[in-house]
């Protein structure tokens, strides 16, 4: 399936219906997709992620230099 990027300019009211049916649709349709809760071992999983990473590393902060060249941007 290919996707399509779309930019569309709408009125006030016509985004508000817009967002109401997008709720709607979400709520019918969205745990086809994604799970509604998140599962408890996530958490877990994350938090320990979180952990091991301030463990390795601390709370020092990256300045805007060090960020660039990770992200390979000079």
């Amino acid at each position: 399936m290919k996707k399509v990027s779309m930019n569309l300019q709408v009125s006030k009211y016509t985004s508000r219906i817009l967002g109401v049916i997008k709720e709607k649709c979400a709520n019918l349709f969205g745990e086809e997709f994604i799970d509604k809760e998140v599962k408890e071992e996530i958490i877990i999983d994350v938090i320990k992620s979180c952990e091991q990473h301030i463990n390795e590393h601390g709370h020092r902060k990256m300045d805007l230099k060090d960020l660039r060249k990770l992200c390979g941007v000079e």
